[in-house]
């Protein structure tokens, strides 16, 4: 064995060591984000799975967050049977009764989307959860311009959370809640004059959103509305965000979060083979902390768990050694994936 691969070794132990310890501990330096604990645990649990590495976490550990996550789930108002508030909170945080005008207890896209990632992840069958109420959750979420709201209590409505809606109604097999027309035109209408898409029409092309919308195109098999015209601007703006690693517009510093989101935007058009796989290796790594764990989104800066599991997703799109596969329009890895449409047979045989 050489040093390279000694080393690589030692770094693969240090990010599973990182991954645990937001599992078990939120730093302090993280507080602000405790109402969106879900997503934290998100990039834990499917970093560890995108390592290979769920089986380092106990049967203990696995049962207490399963069981969190579903203490989490917003329920039917017992009143009146109401299920517009239904989805996943982000923690207990906002888990608060304020009785006649009940308006914090109620799901979050972003969250229900991440939510469900962590049962498949971590081997659940999501029998607990009431994909009837979650399907009338998400539809109560959908605009007239066709995007959604991330939740019934007040917030954005844009590609993020048409995204984690198109995610959800596909985890649930359940497109009842979606209107898959509307959703479509409002991404047409998105794609900029430069062929990126963006948040919203009218907004710069952005490569996170790119991706948003790009998957949900993908999930709905609605791919086909874009032009050939459409495709090709897009393939080339997309191709053109690789500096070294990619950024997420032009004229922008390069980061590790966009060598999933471009790289797999890359992928669904299948043109990811035409970057240079080297140099975008290269960089993610020069972002790894080899010592406690993690990467950050530029070199010498401090890690975090978005990072680190975007850059590991990365990765993994490129066949980097180690990990496991992704599945690129859900960002859940294949091992997930293949458990999810095993649920999916069941329910369909019930």
């Amino acid at each position: 064995m050489n040093n390279y691969e000694e080393n690589k070794i030692m770094a693969h132990r240090q990010h599973v060591k990182y991954f645990m310890r937001f599992l078990n501990v939120l730093p302090s330096s993280l507080s602000s984000h405790d109402t969106t604990r879900v997503t934290i645990a998100y990039f834990a649990v499917s970093g560890l799975d995108i390592l290979g590495a769920i089986s380092t976490m106990t049967l203990d550990l696995r049962s207490r967050i399963i069981e969190w996550i579903y203490r989490l789930q917003v329920h039917p108002n017992k009143e009146n049977g109401d299920m517009s508030m239904c989805g996943f909170q982000g923690s207990s945080t906002v888990n608060i009764d304020l009785q006649e005008n009940n308006h914090f207890r109620c799901g979050h896209l972003a969250m229900t989307y991440t939510g469900l990632c962590i049962l498949l992840a971590l081997g659940d069958d999501l029998s607990r959860v009431n994909r009837k109420a979650l399907v009338e959750g998400v539809k109560a979420l959908q605009t007239e311009e066709g995007n959604f709201a991330a939740t019934l209590s007040g917030c954005e409505s844009d590609m993020r959370f048409v995204y984690c809606a198109a995610c959800i109604s596909y985890m649930l097999d359940d497109w009842s809640g979606f209107n898959i027309e509307r959703a479509t035109d409002y991404i047409i209408k998105s794609i900029g004059y430069d062929y990126g898409i963006a948040q919203c029409p009218e907004l710069e092309s952005h490569g996170g959103t790119t991706f948003c919308a790009l998957a949900t195109l993908s999930l709905t098999d609605q791919l086909d509305k874009l032009s050939e015209q459409q495709v090709e601007g897009l393939k080339r703006w997309l191709l053109f965000r690789q500096v070294d690693g990619f950024q997420g517009r032009p004229n922008k510093p390069v980061d590790t979060c966009y060598s999933f989101w471009v790289g797999a935007s890359l992928k669904i058009l299948d043109t990811l083979q035409y970057t240079n796989y080297g140099s975008n290796r290269k960089y993610v790594y020069e972002t790894q902390d080899t010592v406690v764990g993690g990467f950050s989104k530029w070199p010498d800066t401090c890690t975090d768990p978005m990072h680190t599991y975007l850059g590991l997703a990365g990765l993994s799109l490129i066949g980097e050694s180690g990990l496991l596969e992704i599945e690129p329009t859900l960002n859940i890895t294949k091992r997930a994936y293949n458990h999810l449409k095993s649920v999916h047979v069941k329910w369909q045989n019930e």
